[in-house]
């Protein structure tokens, strides 16, 4: 893969939970404001429920500080795509989308796969001005579409890096997609900075943990937490995702700022996990992703 240009600050704010409706409106602004005062990325989507209305009251707030934007971009054809790539500048009222995770549907998988005509639409969408740079979405059920369009490299000048589930409890690119990333250099956003949350309320707290499965893991994973040094689990889970030189940067999602700012601690001065700390939640993930995730169906985990 050609090597990409696109930088990151190493944490960047999820907005999964601006969306919420069960948190007021505006309390879900003021966090909002209160988060482009760090100075960092923030990540959204239109399936993060309202997320998309708070950010465009915020910015409208705030012009100052509006931040660069990683934005999920669905479509079932490039012509879908683009019509989503507007209506976001539209409605954020910003100049361009710093970066789209394509979220394809319909035939734009094989196009990806198989080389296609997306790819010229995606760098006009760029000499355009409206896309900086694009980065493709993995998930166990499309990796090997992914895995296909990268081996081939069809991702070569358009695509700069992948973006998946990449925490300690989660690895959502399949082996063989992972294996091939890792040999030829490609470099990946890590989204789920901390799993879905707090490591022990995962493991012992019924409900807590979303599918049964991140409770399962929350117990493997424990005393591999315990024996790292790590003093609290964002601490742990940043310096996992900083354990990779792939990891371009990553992404956590919080409704409540002092999480936000403990993620930010936690990057300064951020130091890789001890060797067999990392080589024993890879060898973890690697079971997992053979034996529950890629046989998964579609969106049930």
């Amino acid at each position: 893969m050609t090597p990409s240009q696109l930088k990151l600050p190493f944490i960047t704010y999820g907005t999964t939970r601006l969306g919420d409706t069960s948190i007021p409106m505006q309390a879900r602004v003021k966090l909002a404001l209160a988060a482009m005062q760090k100075g960092i990325y923030f990540h959204t989507s239109s399936s993060y429920g309202e997320a998309i209305d708070v950010l465009a009251q915020a910015f409208k707030a705030d012009p100052v500080h509006v931040p660069k934007l990683i934005i999920k971009i669905f479509g079932n054809s490039v012509e879908e795509m683009r019509g989503n790539v507007l209506k976001y500048i539209r409605l954020l009222g910003v100049p361009c989308i710093e970066v789209a995770q394509l979220c394809p549907g319909g035939d734009v998988w094989d196009q990806l796969a198989q080389g296609g005509a997306c790819y010229q639409a995606f760098k006009q969408m760029q000499a355009e001005g409206l896309v900086r740079h694009f980065v493709l979405e993995a998930f166990p059920w499309t990796s090997a579409k992914a895995h296909e369009a990268l081996k081939a490299g069809h991702l070569d000048g358009a695509v700069e890096a992948l973006i998946f589930y990449f925490n300690p409890l989660q690895r959502f690119a399949s082996n063989e997609l992972w294996d091939l990333a890792r040999a030829k250099g490609t470099p990946w956003i890590a989204l789920r900075t901390v799993g879905g949350g707090d490591l022990y309320q995962l493991r012992d707290i019924p409900g807590a943990a979303w599918k049964p499965y991140l409770q399962e893991r929350a117990a493997q994973v424990a005393p591999l937490f315990e024996k790292s040094g790590a003093k609290t689990w964002p601490e742990f889970c940043v310096r996992f995702a900083a354990s990779f030189s792939g990891v371009l940067g990553t992404v956590g999602s919080s409704s409540k700022l002092e999480r936000l700012e403990a993620l930010l601690a936690a990057a300064e001065g951020r130091q890789p996990l001890p060797q067999g700390i990392i080589d024993e939640l890879l060898a973890l993930q690697r079971g997992w992703s053979e034996k529950v995730d890629v046989p998964s169906e579609p969106w049930s985990m």
